[in-house]
C-alpha cells in the first residue's frame, strides 16, 4: 500500500522467463516482413558468433549458455530488422560476463568480433584501429545493454541444465559412463541455438539432452515406466526438444552476406512505408496525392521586368488611375483616403503661410522705398508686415493656389507610395524637389540680406543728416 492506491508485488520466476506459444508464431521479425527461415538463420548466426567470441575471450560456458538465452529473449520481444543482431550480440556476451562474475572489457568485446569478421570474410587480420567509428560501435553496445536490461525487465536470471544432467544421470546410475554424459552436454550446448530453452524448463531439457545421447549410443534406459516420467516431464515435449535439435544438422549454413541483404531490404520498405503513410515520398519531400495537388503560384515575370515596368511613366499613370478607382470604390478606403487628403492639404497650406509670412517680395519692398524714403526702418518693417499680410492671404485663398498646392499634395502622396513599391522613378522627383527648396531658400536669404544692408546705409544717412541738421541750428 503506497499512499491511497494498492500496488501489486514484483513476482519474478524463472517460468516468467518462458515465452508462451501464442507470441511465437507471429514474432516482430516476421510481421515487418522478415521470414521464418531467415529469422532462424539470424538466431543461429548470432549464437554462432557468441559462443566463438567467448573462447576467445576466455569465458566459461556458462557464460556463454547465458548469453546465447539472452539474445533469444530478446528477439521475440523485438525485430532483427530495427536492431543489429551484431551489436545486440556483443551486448548479449558483455552483460553475460558480469552476470556469470566473469567480466569482460567492452573494447575485448568489440576487437573479438572484428577478428572474427575479418576471418568470415577471408580477409588478413588486421588490428581495430581506435577512430571515430570504433567509438560509435562502444556506444551502440551499450546502448544496446540498456536496451536487453529494460525489455526483459532487469530479469536476466537463466537456469542452465548443466548441473541438471549430471544429478540425473547419478539417479539413473550412468554418471560413469562419461561418453554418455559428454554427448548430452554436446547436445545441450546444440540446442542453445533454437528456441527450446525459451518454451521449455531447464529439467525438461536436460532429460531430452540425455533421451537424444543415450539413443545416439544405443544404450538401453528404463523404459517401464520410462525414466523421463520420473522427473516430471513428458514424452511430447522430450520428442519436441529432439526434432528441433537434430534440424540444426540437416539446416544449411547461413550465409552471412545473404542475411545482411534480405535485412537492408526489409529496413529499406520499412522506412518506405513510414514515409507513406506520413504522405512524404521516399526522398523526404511531400508527396502529391493527385495531379491537381499543390503547386506553387509562378511568378507573372521577373524581378527585372518589374523594375523596367516601374520605371516607365506610363505604367505609373496607370497605377494611379487603378489606385483611385479602388479608392472610389470602396467606402472606407475612400474616406480615409479623402481624410489624409484634407489633412495634407491643410499641412501644405498652413506651410505655405508661414513661408509667404516670413519672405516678403521685393517689388513690395520697392514700392515702399520709392513712397516714402526719410523714416524709419521699424516703421517701414512694421508697416510693410501690416500691409503685405492681407495680399498674401487673398493669394492663398485664391483658386490657382489651392489647385497648385493640392497637385503638391498629389505628387508628394504618389511619390510616398512609391517608397513602398521600391520604384526607381522615386528619388528623381525627392532629389528636384529638394534643389528647387534650396534654390527658393538660398534666393530668400539673398533678398534678407540686401534689404538688411539697404536699412543700414539708410539709416547711417538718416543719422548723419540729422547731425548736420543740429549743428546748423546751432550756428
Amino acid at each position: 500500500l503506497i499512499g491511497d492506491r494498492l500496488y501489486s508485488e514484483v513476482y519474478l520466476t524463472i517460468d516468467c522467463s518462458l515465452i508462451p506459444e501464442e507470441r511465437l508464431s507471429p514474432t516482430p521479425s516476421m510481421s515487418d516482413g522478415l521470414d521464418l527461415n531467415s529469422e532462424t538463420d539470424l538466431r543461429i548466426l548470432g549464437c554462432e558468433l557468441i559462443q566463438s567470441a567467448g573462447i576467445l575471450l576466455r569465458l566459461p560456458q556458462v557464460a556463454l549458455a547465458t548469453g546465447q538465452v539472452l539474445f533469444h529473449r530478446f528477439f521475440y520481444s523485438k525485430s532483427f530488422v530495427k536492431h543489429s543482431f551484431e551489436i545486440v550480440a556483443m551486448a548479449c556476451i558483455n552483460l553475460a560476463s558480469k552476470i556469470e562474475e566473469a567480466p569482460r572489457r567492452i573494447r575485448d568485446v568489440i576487437n573479438v568480433f572484428h577478428h572474427l569478421r575479418q576471418l568470415r570474410t577471408k580477409r588478413t587480420p588486421v588490428p581495430l584501429i581506435l577512430d571515430q567509428s570504433y567509438i560509435n560501435t562502444k556506444n551502440h553496445v551499450i546502448k544496446a545493454e540498456r536496451r536487453i536490461l529494460k525489455e526483459l525487465g532487469f530479469c536476466v536470471h537463466v537456469k542452465h541444465p548443466h548441473k541438471i544432467i549430471v544429478m540425473y544421470l547419478q539417479v539413473l546410475e550412468c554418471e560413469r559412463n562419461q561418453t554418455l554424459v559428454q554427448t548430452a552436454w554436446n547436445y545441450m550446448n546444440d540446442c542453445l541455438r533454437t528456441n527450446v530453452f525459451v518454451r521449455f524448463e531447464a529439467e525438461t531439457i536436460a532429460c531430452a539432452c540425455i533421451y537424444l545421447a543415450a539413443r545416439a549410443l544405443q544404450l538401453p534406459l528404463p523404459n517401464r515406466p520410462h525414466w523421463f516420467l520420473l522427473f516430471g516431464a513428458t514424452e511430447e515435449n522430450i520428442q519436441d526438444i529432439c526434432i528441433t535439435t537434430l534440424r540444426l544438422y540437416t539446416r544449411k549454413k547461413p550465409n552471412y552476406e545473404f542475411l545482411e541483404k534480405e535485412v537492408e531490404k526489409r529496413k529499406v520498405a520499412l522506412q518506405e512505408a513510414k514515409l507513406k503513410a506520413k504522405g512524404l515520398n521516399p526522398d523526404g519531400t511531400p508527396a502529391l496525392l493527385s495531379i491537381g495537388g499543390f503547386s506553387p503560384a509562378s511568378k507573372p515575370s521577373s524581378p527585372r521586368d518589374v523594375k523596367t515596368e516601374d520605371k516607365s511613366p506610363s505604367s505609373a499613370k496607370i497605377k494611379r488611375e487603378i489606385d483611385d478607382k479602388q479608392s472610389s470604390k470602396s467606402p472606407y478606403n475612400g474616406l480615409r483616403k479623402e481624410n489624409k487628403r484634407s489633412r495634407s492639404i491643410s499641412r501644405s497650406r498652413s506651410r505655405t503661410k508661414s513661408r509667404s509670412r516670413s519672405h516678403s517680395p521685393r517689388r513690395h519692398y520697392n514700392n515702399r522705398r520709392s513712397r516714402s524714403g526719410t523714416y524709419s526702418s521699424r516703421s517701414r518693417s512694421r508697416s510693410r508686415s501690416h500691409s503685405e499680410s492681407p495680399r498674401r492671404h487673398h493669394n492663398h485663398g485664391s483658386p490657382h493656389m489651392k489647385l497648385k498646392h493640392r497637385v503638391e499634395d498629389l505628387r508628394g502622396r504618389h511619390g510616398h507610395k512609391r517608397k513602398k513599391s521600391n520604384s526607381p522613378s522615386k528619388p528623381r522627383e525627392h532629389v528636384e524637389l529638394a534643389k528647387k527648396h534650396r534654390h527658393e531658400h538660398g534666393h530668400h536669404r539673398e533678398r534678407r540680406e540686401r534689404s538688411r544692408s539697404f536699412e543700414r546705409s539708410h539709416k547711417s544717412k538718416h543719422h548723419s543728416s540729422s547731425h548736420s541738421g543740429h549743428g546748423r541750428h546751432r550756428r
